[in-house]
């Protein structure tokens, strides 16, 4: 409670309480930073200090006092630009993502950014083509915990010993930029994030992978009299580095050549073929189609190289990719037997059902803390089941995931397909989501039993679980965008829920075990008699 109340004292104090600072000011920003400070400003910096010592602006000199001004009407100004809820109380976040028209003009105001509040906790500048070099006026927000530069097109050395100096930073992404290839002082930013908040930012070793191909093969041309050992050996080395990385005649082979007989599906951007690998491994071929034969989708490669590092058992694993003029195409482990849309079709008892929420809830919460630049699909078609009822989330893509309300909404709908004895396209044939949204909240919670499916068969403590589960799937599809809790809050509240229903299952499993044990005993005595 003490650091959340000196966070927000920090905020409002940086802010100047922003009753000094005269509200009939309703001229552009440009317009409003050529105004003088107001008279009693510099007191209301002096009565600041005196309370919180620690402020940025306190061993500033009097002639600071213009910079220390023009800083709070800039703030003032960000924080709104930002959607913060309320910029009176907390400015916890500098959001400029997708704004390429106002983002560098903000990056231009090194007065703000020489007194950065402590509250702001992220900085998301993505997606702007901004050009020049990394702006490091941004990491004088030294509290920090998040940090998104990357679709821009930055170019030059990244400061990693600032990076390195921020203990709070706990997300980073620079993807999608220019930046040199720096060795000195980048391998521990490295190890403390995954690659995917590196792609094609020009910091790794593999965005020269071209350059290096060239140079290997000149180095091939001067040693073209090597023996027949070494270069056995240079083609092991290549086959290692690359154990992902199929070739068009190997996934050739392992579709019969791509024999009609083992297409399992067409669809304009992509068919799907049945294979078996040398190793006897069952395969899915998702050969892409391009216009151009000599087009490639120059970010396939890098996507793939992120997907096969997914490793979870609610995952549909990633076995590699090939990526050649005539063939792009990526390959996925057999390991389901059906769809979830399919399965639904049975109307499975809620045991069952219980089991697949808690499947999906795992990969998500995998994927939320170890791949969040990773996205996903929680459409009951794309979600797919192993013999054993154990969910495998299918689809991914890597690079632009979606909102956290959007996703905490897909979830939503997912657990009302789940409990439900409509599915989408059953409710809303013409009205789409929103059809079925509308036909969920005509009958609940006023009418729950309309909306459950019967054929569950669900005891009274089933019942009062799924009660409470589509409570936060109601909850989540009714509520404004903006109120909506995070994803790993919801997926937190969900786990619990379900889990105890785990509890209660089993437990009423064991009381049926022993009742019976008792009554098998009770008629062996009448027996004996």
């Amino acid at each position: 409670m003490a650091a959340t109340s000196r966070t927000s004292l920090t905020t409002l104090s940086f802010l100047i309480s922003l009753s000094t600072i005269p509200r009939t000011l309703t001229s552009p920003l440009i317009q409003e930073l050529n105004q003088p400070p107001p008279p009693d400003f510099a007191a209301a910096v002096a009565a600041n200090c005196a309370r919180d010592p620690t402020l940025r602006y306190c061993n500033s000199t009097s002639s600071d006092l213009v910079n220390i001004y023009k800083s709070t009407v800039v703030a003032r100004h960000l924080c709104a630009e930002s959607g913060n809820p309320d910029c009176n109380l907390s400015f916890p976040a500098i959001n400029l993502r997708s704004r390429p028209k106002i983002a560098p003009l903000y990056l231009s105001f090194a007065f703000f950014w020489s007194y950065c509040p402590s509250s702001v906790l992220a900085i998301d500048l993505a997606n702007n083509s901004l050009r020049g070099a990394f702006p490091s006026s941004v990491l004088c927000c030294t509290q920090i915990r998040s940090l998104d530069l990357s679709h821009n097109a930055l170019a030059g050395d990244v400061p990693f010993d600032l990076l390195a100096s921020l203990a709070n930073l706990s997300f980073l992404n620079l993807s999608y930029n220019d930046f040199s290839e720096s060795r000195e002082g980048s391998i521990g930013l490295f190890e403390r994030f995954n690659s995917s908040s590196f792609i094609r930012s020009g910091l790794s070793p593999e965005d020269h992978r071209h350059e290096f191909e060239i140079t290997a093969t000149i180095l091939l041309l001067m040693v073209v009299l090597a023996t027949v050992v070494a270069v056995f050996g240079v083609i092991v080395w290549l086959l290692l580095r690359r154990p992902h990385q199929f070739t068009a005649a190997v996934l050739k082979k392992a579709t019969d050549g791509f024999a009609e007989d083992n297409v399992v599906m067409n669809t304009e951007k992509e068919d799907v073929y049945l294979g078996k690998l040398r190793n006897g491994v069952q395969v899915e071929v998702h050969v892409q189609k391009w216009k151009d034969s000599m087009e490639i989708d120059r970010e396939f490669g890098e996507e793939f190289r992120v997907l096969v590092q997914l490793r979870h058992k609610n995952l549909v694993k990633v076995i590699g990719w090939c990526e050649r003029r005539e063939l792009v195409a990526f390959v996925m482990e057999i390991a389901h037997v059906c769809s979830v849309e399919e399965w639904l079709k049975d109307s499975p008892p809620w045991k069952e059902r219980l089991k697949v929420l808690m499947g999906v809830i795992n990969g998500i919460c995998y994927l939320e803390e170890q791949w969040p630049h990773v996205g996903y699909d929680l459409k009951t078609k794309s979600l797919l089941l192993t013999e054993d009822i154990e969910a495998l989330i299918s689809k991914f893509r890597v690079g632009n995931p979606d909102s956290e309300s959007k996703k905490v909404h897909k979830l939503a709908l997912l657990i009302l397909e789940l409990v439900a004895n409509k599915r989408q396209q059953e409710a809303a044939t013409e009205a789409g989501e929103s059809g079925y949204i509308k036909w969920v909240k005509m009958h609940y919670p006023v009418h729950f039993k309309k909306v459950i499916d019967e054929k569950m068969k669900l005891t009274s403590c089933s019942l009062e679980q799924v009660k409470k589960i589509t409570d936060i799937a109601f909850e989540s599809i009714s509520v404004p965008a903006e109120a909506l809790p995070s994803m790993s809050q919801v997926s937190r509240r969900l786990r619990k829920t379900c889990a105890a229903g785990a509890v209660h299952s089993h437990h009423q499993a064991l009381n049926y075990k022993h009742s019976r044990s008792g009554l098998h005993a009770e008629r062996a005595r009448h027996v004996e008699r």
